[in-house]
């Protein structure tokens, strides 16, 4: 077995739309990034590639690479998870934490559980989503973002 761990945070900007998980939550200000800022995605991905030892998701796609701008970032995690198949990883569970003082995520944690369990190809117990907040503390308590920490477990090519 081998496992990874992943973090982003995104500022939290008027004009985008907020969406975590592959789910678009409603709010009045939604994550600046060069792909469409779901931070619980890029944190999984980074997890993801961090346990099979791929480097991150700035490696596999550059924001400086005008194709991934605005990219739905379960696109990006298919690829992701079609790149650890091809070299025989398994992927074996995910967990992962959403920091966010606001909105209140927790009505829409079990959709983005779904969405990560259908595009990981994994069942529905194999994929944990948290969300916690800041109590008011930093960045994330202060509302100027929202972040994410995600740990991969992958099962080892034979």
């Amino acid at each position: 077995m081998r496992v990874g761990n992943g973090f982003d945070v995104h500022r939290l900007v008027v004009g985008r739309r907020l969406v975590l998980g592959g789910v678009e939550v409603p709010f009045g200000k939604g994550l600046l990034g060069h792909s469409d800022g779901d931070a619980l995605a890029h944190a999984l991905i980074d997890a993801l590639l961090g346990a099979a030892a791929l480097g991150d998701i700035g490696t596999q796609f550059p924001s400086t690479d005008p194709q991934y701008k605005d990219i739905d970032s379960l696109v990006l995690l298919r690829r992701v998870a079609q790149l650890l198949a091809e070299r025989g990883w398994k992927v074996s569970n995910v967990d992962a934490t959403i920091l966010a003082e606001q909105p209140r995520l927790g009505p829409h944690v079990s959709q983005m559980r779904e969405r990560l369990a259908r595009d990981l190809g994994l069942t529905l117990e194999r994929v944990s989503v948290k969300a916690k907040t800041a109590d008011g503390l930093g960045p994330v308590g202060q509302g100027e973002c929202i972040a994410a920490y995600a740990v991969a477990c992958l099962e080892e090519p034979e």
